[in-house]
């Protein structure tokens, strides 16, 4: 209580902007087309940006970006399901499963390549790979205290994105292809669900369905890919091999969570409830990390981190054709 009494200030000054983002799409839907998250982040920079903010609020801004962060983890678990890969078939899974694989390792050891600043590279490429914000969320306290890579990942795997929302259609539509091959090829790739139902939709419902079991598969590898790219990581930092389960509170309550939704029948109100505490929070987490972000580092880092972004998202695609002309799906 005395931590919070000493760090109001910067907490207050988040909660405002993040429950004023989160509020926005909903009083103002034609102006405010974008996630709450993304909305809240951009506020956020712009205050930070616009506004000498006093040294007093600093603590409190910390506090929220990395206490707050760690708690949305937990409400945002509920939203995921295992049930969802047993809906898109065996063939299907082992596509995905494979692609996720993949597409993290080649993260891992591009990032290393390229040198990416600091650890956006890696929060970009596991956003790619799995489902956006979330997982950027999901995976940055383990391998980041610096929040401003969080802030930069979102921005740009959110820019990616709705690019690729565009862009998929319009290409795929010049395809001789099938629903379920349009599916995989959307629901596979693009960043998060908003963006695969906005692309996968605009061409029929059987492509939007399709898409849709696809991506959802895809959210429910969020676990399995929390601790494999934490082995990545830290594997040369452990003695033995026990040490690798030595995970976070927040990613082993994330896995349990996942476990318990998955497997019992918990009433769908309560599943809404704790995927909107969920939002709210990583909202409100979001707008705190924004309040740390100077437009000069979100113009540096954010460059080599689109053109990081693009290569992952490129050679994910390119996995993904080749699963299509392989397995020949109908």
């Amino acid at each position: 209580m005395d931590k919070l009494l000493k760090e109001y200030k910067g907490i207050i000054l988040a909660l405002i902007i993040g429950l004023l983002s989160y509020a926005a799409p909903y009083f103002f839907p034609d102006v405010f087309v974008i996630s709450s998250i993304i909305i809240a982040l951009f506020f956020g920079m712009i205050v930070r940006n616009l506004w000498k903010i006093p040294s007093e609020f600093n603590s409190g801004i910390g506090f929220t970006s990395g206490k707050l962060l760690e708690l949305s983890i937990l409400f945002l678990a509920f939203s995921i399901s295992y049930t969802h890969i047993a809906a898109i078939g065996t063939t299907s899974f082992v596509i995905v499963a494979v692609m996720i694989l993949l597409v993290l390792s080649f993260t891992f050891y591009l990032a290393r390549k390229v040198k990416c600043p600091g650890s956006t590279g890696w929060l970009v490429g596991f956003g790619t790979a799995i489902c956006g914000s979330s997982a950027i969320a999901a995976l940055s306290p383990s391998v980041t205290k610096n929040k401003e890579d969080v802030g930069i990942a979102m921005a740009v795997v959110n820019l990616l994105g709705s690019i690729g929302m565009v862009a998929l259609p319009f290409i795929l539509t010049q395809l001789d292809l099938s629903n379920t091959q349009i599916g995989l090829l959307i629901g596979g790739s693009l960043h998060s669900v908003g963006n695969v139902a906005g692309a996968a939709y605009s061409m029929s419902d059987q492509a939007g369905e399709a898409a849709i079991t696809i991506k959802l598969a895809r959210v429910a590898l969020l676990s399995p890919g929390l601790i494999y790219f934490n082995y990545l990581v830290n594997r040369d930092k452990v003695d033995n091999w026990k040490q690798h389960f030595k995970l976070p509170w927040y990613l082993w309550s994330f896995i349990g969570v996942t476990l318990l939704v998955s497997f019992i029948d918990l009433p769908d109100d309560f599943l809404k409830v704790m995927s909107v505490i969920g939002k709210i929070t990583l909202t409100i987490a979001m707008a705190a990390i924004g309040l740390k972000i100077s437009f000069k580092s979100l113009f540096v880092s954010g460059q080599r981190g689109i053109v990081f972004g693009l290569m992952i998202y490129l050679f994910q695609m390119v996995l993904l054709i080749l699963a299509v002309l392989a397995f020949q799906l109908n």
